[in-house]
């Protein structure tokens, strides 16, 4: 088989990002590929301003931020053995995985 794989990992906690990220490099790392990764990508940081009162008081606002955080993570020279324990790895539910086979 030997192609690249590249998975994108995104989520609103950074803590299950990372723990998501380290299961899958423990798990190529025993099946025998070359990892490399996980690389952070830039937060996306979204702040919506919301009006503290519905009919006066125009001047005080509230501000909220919802940030997503991203990691990137390539592997080399995959196996088989390699994508089946990918397929049977159990990871988080707020954890949204993107995975790319390239040539």
């Amino acid at each position: 088989m030997s192609s690249k794989i590249r998975i994108k990992l995104k989520s609103y906690d950074y803590n299950l990002v990372d723990k998501s990220a380290e299961k899958i490099v423990k798990t190529v790392k025993a099946t025998g590929s070359v990892v490399s990764g996980p690389i952070p990508l830039p937060t996306h940081k979204r702040i919506f301003t919301v009006n503290r009162s519905t009919f006066v008081n125009k001047k005080s606002r509230e501000q909220f931020q919802l940030s997503s955080f991203n990691r990137l993570i390539d592997i080399y020279s995959s196996t088989a053995k390699t994508v089946d324990a990918l397929m049977k790895l159990e990871l988080p539910s707020g954890v949204d995985v993107e995975i790319k086979v390239l040539n």
